[in-house]
């Protein structure tokens, strides 16, 4: 989709109307940038259209594919990584991009297309000759097809480098470390019955309902770590039982989500979730991903928060800055968009967003 820009002055005006909006000149190319990325469809398992036109606007670099990903530049002992993903989640909503007042809309705008066009720009603009372009694909879905670890792995000098830059949404602030992640499918097992003779069976809902109880009094578990709050928590985020409305169910099937700290190490969050579950007929770990160190202290990332006037915040979610770390590369979350947007049909990013990450990180970069 085209932009209308009519430069007037130092400034340009996007969109048409009552939703035209006046900005600085220089932002014109990242608002281009990023109407251009909504507008390739890229939902996860769908990402090699995006990788090719990635790397055709980039074929002046050093790049190479991998898988459905795209590594832009030669990795090398002391450079920084700019990391993104470049899938996004199913469409939910409107197809395409629209700008309306001071905010661009479409489907992978905020999670995280606005990121990726902050990168283009910033390797555009400095080179690779300090930096390594890492736009990996799979996010979205389990860590099995997460091409970040592909990556890393075809790829050992990336762990030589300086630092590592998730341009993930980031609120306006900068985000250090990660919660980790484990899912698991809870199963608790019954036997059918005519629901007229439920006492021919064994209603597995009904057995379920002490677990259930229990998982509905968990409260939040603090742990400071580096003089930021992470908060464990665990949830029941799927539930399925029954075959029939005059059938006493024989299965009930849960999803519990966990969301461990970092300082808690992945084999003990399995283990932890394990021994909640432990009412199940059936614990089964289907997904899980270790939990992301917070650092706070590298002088890059001290300049990063004091150029852009960011409080460092703790990481409530998930984000790669976990793989990253898990390979000694510091890594913090810093990026344009606001977090609670990202998987919400009507998904938007403020325009001055794209300005603020890629001016803070062009002056600490250069």
């Amino acid at each position: 989709m085209a932009i209308p820009v009519a430069v007037i002055d130092s400034g340009f005006t996007v969109g048409e109307g009552s939703g035209a909006c006046y900005l600085p000149i220089h932002m014109s190319g990242l608002v281009d940038t990023l109407s251009w990325l909504v507008n390739i469809p890229s939902p996860t398992g769908d990402e090699s259209a995006i990788r090719d036109e990635i790397d055709a606007r980039l074929g002046s670099f050093v790049t190479e594919r991998v898988m459905d990903s795209l590594v832009v530049g030669t990795p090398g002992a002391g450079k920084v990584i700019l990391a993104g993903h470049t899938d996004t989640v199913p469409l939910q909503g409107e197809t395409g991009s629209r700008i309306d007042g001071e905010r661009l809309h479409g489907l992978g705008s905020t999670d995280m297309k606005s990121g990726l066009a902050v990168m283009i720009h910033l390797i555009e603009e400095l080179g690779t000759d300090s930096l390594v372009g890492v736009f990996y694909a799979g996010e979205e879905g389990p860590l099995s097809g997460n091409q970040l670890g592909p990556i890393l792995d075809r790829f050992p000098e990336l762990a030589d480098s300086a630092a590592a830059v998730v341009l993930e949404p980031s609120n306006l602030g900068m985000e250090a470390g990660c919660n980790g992640a484990v899912n698991a499918t809870v199963v608790f097992l019954g036997e059918p019955a005519h629901s007229s003779r439920p006492w021919l069976g064994v209603n597995a809902v009904s057995k379920a309902g002490e677990f259930l109880s229990m998982m509905d009094r968990l409260v939040p578990e603090d742990h400071v770590i580096n003089g930021l709050l992470f908060r464990e928590v665990m949830s029941i985020t799927r539930a399925q039982g029954g075959v029939a409305n005059n059938v006493v169910p024989g299965r009930f099937e849960l999803n519990v989500n966990y969301r461990f700290a970092p300082d808690r190490p992945l084999e003990d969050a399995i283990d932890n979730l394990r021994q909640r579950c432990s009412q199940a007929d059936v614990v089964d770990i289907t997904d899980a991903a270790p939990a992301g160190q917070p650092v706070v202290d590298l002088p890059l990332f001290d300049r990063l928060a004091r150029v852009s006037n960011s409080e460092i915040a703790p990481k409530q979610g998930w984000t790669d800055v976990a793989q990253l770390s898990a390979r000694g590369i510091p890594a913090i979350n810093f990026g344009p968009g606001e977090s609670a947007l990202a998987h919400k049909p009507g998904e938007s990013v403020r325009l001055s967003d794209l300005d603020w990450a890629y001016q803070s990180l062009l002056e600490v970069l250069s």
